[in-house]
């Protein structure tokens, strides 16, 4: 790949040309040159576009991808699709496979088969044998084969004893858990966030108390422990509460949101629309702003997108059979920029996209120097743009999106020594 890219502005908060201007020369996804009118070499392909933005490559953290075992949902090229449509470069993926992944035999599989693909999927290793939070995992052996952290996944650990072990555990490698904070006991046959409209449409409700009283045990456990402790997917006005005061007193606690929370309340669901029937839920207008307060002031760390992909006969059905779960990976990041827009700059959503979740993860943040690796993100930050189901690329069909405005088009990935262009 030899690419000349002429005048693109960069954001890039981390780097030294973060709002310059400038020309950018890559030849075998390295940066070779960057400056002002620069020549275009023989067999060179030139973009040039008016407004066009140049970002680290954006990182998704929490991707339930099927393979192995669920690959009629979603297999690795399918989710290579999604992820280059939507801006992403890395992602990283949920253990909630079959078989899960919960040895360093799963943990390099992922990696082998995802090897040549130009998006790189990088593996989260579960807590629990299986997933089924009862014994814990070798994680160590999954950490020296490349696991980035830990998590059972759409499983929380409801185990106080197997969490606390979790936490100790990795304190030996400077290690992280990540844990979805849902009390199935309390949230027992929830269909939707507990409130006025869950009455009115006759639904049972998951209450707020069901995620903040593991948010709470969590932190309390992570205190403890004094080890680090990820809170993912978080949706209550209480739960954002509860994770500033804990930074507030130095717990070494990130937090995520997923964009659909940020974007969407419980009124989603007044037509029974199984395509918003999520974990966490949609939860009340407080609970949304309170989400984007949370982000604004640095409280939550980063967004996700939150994909699941599942088949239709598990979506299209009443809404108390349908299962829980969205497919977003190809509009996450214009759907965030959509409703954030007088909330957050784009420099904010670069940080909470792409920068944030590299630095919990120890992932190399792309820089933009010469001999640097290319992982980057071209965008038309400001254009409007209507979602429709031609632009799902993912193999399962359970999205949300269709229909929706969204603002910022991805114009084209560079990762992996290539230029995927998205026409």
């Amino acid at each position: 790949m030899r690419l000349l890219l002429r005048q693109v502005r960069v954001c890039h908060p981390a780097s030294p040309h973060h709002g310059e201007t400038l020309d950018l020369l890559l030849e075998a996804g390295r940066v070779v040159r960057l400056g002002q009118s620069l020549e275009l070499p023989e067999e060179a392909h030139l973009v040039e576009e008016e407004g066009l933005v140049l970002v680290p490559g954006l990182v998704d953290v929490g991707v339930q991808v099927g393979d192995p075992g669920y690959e009629h949902r979603e297999d690795l090229r399918s989710a290579t699709r999604a992820a280059l449509f939507g801006g992403f470069t890395d992602l990283v993926c949920q253990p909630n496979t079959l078989p899960p992944m919960d040895s360093k035999a799963e943990v390099a599989y992922l990696k082998n088969q995802s090897a040549a693909l130009p998006v790189d999927f990088w593996p989260l290793g579960a807590v629990s044998v299986e997933c089924r939070g009862q014994d814990i995992t070798e994680m160590l052996d999954m950490h020296h084969a490349g696991a980035l952290g830990f998590t059972d996944g759409e499983h929380p650990v409801q185990d106080n004893g197997l969490m606390l072990r979790a936490l100790l555990y990795v304190k030996a490698f400077d290690g992280v858990v990540l844990n979805h904070p849902h009390d199935a006991r309390i949230a027992l046959d929830g269909q939707m966030h507990e409130g006025p409209l869950s009455t009115s449409l006759g639904l049972k409700g998951i209450p707020p108390l069901a995620e903040e009283l593991m948010v709470q045990r969590d932190l309390f456990l992570a205190e403890y422990t004094g080890s680090r402790l990820h809170l993912s997917c978080l949706s209550t006005a209480a739960s954002v509460e509860l994770v500033r005061k804990a930074k507030e007193r130095g717990l070494p606690v990130t937090a995520s949101v997923a964009a659909l929370n940020l974007a969407f309340d419980d009124s989603a669901l007044r037509h029974f629309d199984t395509l918003f029937k999520v974990l966490p839920p949609l939860r009340s207008p407080e609970d949304r702003q309170a989400l984007i307060q949370g982000l604004k002031d640095g409280t939550l760390d980063f967004i996700v997108s939150n994909h699941v992909p599942l088949e239709e006969e598990l979506k299209n059905v009443e809404f108390p059979f349908a299962a829980f779960g969205a497919t977003t990976l190809e509009g996450a990041f214009a759907l965030s920029r959509f409703h954030l827009r007088e909330h957050l700059s784009l420099e904010d959503l670069v940080e909470k996209w792409a920068l944030a979740p590299r630095r919990l993860l120890g992932l190399p943040i792309p820089e933009i120097l010469p001999g640097a690796e290319a992982r980057f993100t071209l965008l038309q930050p400001n254009e409007t743009w209507t979602f429709t189901p031609e632009h799902i690329r993912s193999r399962s069909r359970n999205s949300p999106l269709p229909g929706q405005t969204l603002l910022g088009r991805v114009r084209g990935v560079i990762a992996g020594g290539e230029f995927m262009e998205n026409l």
